[in-house]
């Protein structure tokens, strides 16, 4: 016999290692019920997964972060408010990169092999008409947070968006630039022709310039790779227009205000959709300052759910939330919400990640949610029905380095 002890040995041994294992079981019961899980109120031993495909490379990445800022507020506050009736949910990350490639690959794994019952994302228009018929096919949910082109919703049953259309954004700019130069006639466009979203932004503008009797001298293109402008820039001054429009994203669009401005161009400038975003006071700094955005967005909102928001942003990033931070917690405040209903009608946990995925689309395409952005609900294709937009302008510090969004009347 190996290691052989004396009659009576090892009873006091199992006493003390089955004290210690029932002392251990109730101090796990005690966490399980306190929630010292990290940041979670409660376990996430049976956490529900939801895909986050944005962009963490590339020069889509700062848009791309904003996502994902937005959607570890929404995360850490919905946790905190125990889940989807106990259960927490748990972010599943995939960076899509700039590209179409890269979010194909990420919608795939997210749906293949992370098992998510449903997706937030991906970043630019142009690369959800690329993945979203993948998530179409798979019958799951797909919930874009910053996809504005015409036509994204109806790429099928299975994706909705919170990010209103650019056709209803755009114009209200418009209205501000008008508001603030009653005088105005002649127009310079500029566009990204390498992106759908800026493709698609830059028609609604063009047609809502000529709606408005405006005269439109120019349309120059460009590149979202692009540094310099001064050819397009040069070419558009020498016509004098009285207003430029950009549909760009941060950096290319950044670079562009701030060339049209050192070649003297001294009027109005309207960014589009890509310009919001913080991100671009460090490209274009000092010369930012007075550039005119639609938003769909205001820190500023008055709601219960929207000074939370806020509170918890600036408390995390030390800075006021931007409006695809506040879609993107959007985005997960429906999803949560839905899975809530989903779950008060017949437990979630009993139905198949098919049966589970189709029923959660369905329910979240019939709520009404209070959100940051406001009162929203979905079109029977969803597409986001939303009643508060907003216009600001952009206000730099002394210091030509910092800024804000400074919101303009537009009634």
């Amino acid at each position: 016999m190996k290691n052989a002890s004396a009659p009576g040995t090892q009873a006091k041994p199992i006493a003390h290692q089955t004290a210690l294992l029932f002392i251990c079981s109730l101090l796990l019961i005690a966490c399980g019920k306190s929630g010292s899980t990290g940041t979670n109120s409660i376990s996430a031993s049976n956490a529900i997964p939801i895909g986050i495909a944005f962009a963490q490379t590339s020069n889509v990445a700062l848009l791309g972060q904003e996502g994902t800022d937005g959607v570890k507020i929404a995360e850490k506050y919905f946790n905190d408010k125990g889940g989807i009736n106990g259960r927490p949910i748990k972010l599943v990350y995939q960076d899509t990169g700039g590209d179409e490639v890269g979010t194909i690959n990420a919608f795939q794994t997210l749906i293949n092999q992370n098992k998510v019952v449903g997706i937030v994302g991906p970043t630019l228009s142009q690369q959800a008409f690329s993945a979203n018929p993948i998530a179409e096919r798979n019958r799951v949910p797909v919930i874009g947070a910053s996809n504005t082109a015409k036509g994204i919703p109806e790429i099928g049953d299975y994706v909705a968006r919170v990010s209103a259309s650019v056709a209803v954004v755009a114009p209200y700019s418009l209205k501000a630039a008008l508001k603030q130069n009653p005088q105005l006639k002649k127009v310079a466009v500029f566009y990204a022709q390498n992106d759908a979203f800026n493709k698609s932004e830059t028609e609604i503008f063009q047609k809502a310039v000529k709606d408005l009797k405006l005269d439109l001298v120019t349309v120059q293109k460009f590149q979202t790779t692009d540094t310099d402008f001064q050819a397009q820039a040069s070419d558009a001054i020498d016509l004098k227009p009285d207003l430029v429009i950009i549909s760009g994203l941060a950096v290319d669009g950044g670079n562009l205000v701030r060339q049209l401005r050192e070649l003297g161009y001294k009027g109005i400038i309207i960014g589009g959709n890509g310009f919001n975003t913080s991100h671009i006071f460090s490209v274009c700094r000092a010369l930012c300052d007075g550039v005119i955005v639609a938003q769909a967005y205001s820190p500023e909102y008055k709601s219960e759910i929207n000074t939370a928001f806020r509170k918890a942003y600036v408390a995390q990033y030390r800075r006021e939330p931007p409006q695809v931070s506040a879609q993107a917690f959007t985005a997960m405040q429906v999803y949560v919400e839905a899975l809530q209903s989903l779950d008060k009608k017949s437990a979630i946990n009993k139905l198949s990640l098919p049966q589970l995925r189709t029923e959660l689309n369905q329910q979240l395409l019939k709520g009404t949610y209070q959100t940051p952005l406001g009162e929203i609900a979905f079109t029977p294709v969803g597409d986001v029905i939303q009643k508060e937009f907003y216009v600001a302008q952009l206000k730099m510090e002394p210091n030509g380095v910092n800024g804000k969004f400074a919101f303009l009347s537009i009634k």
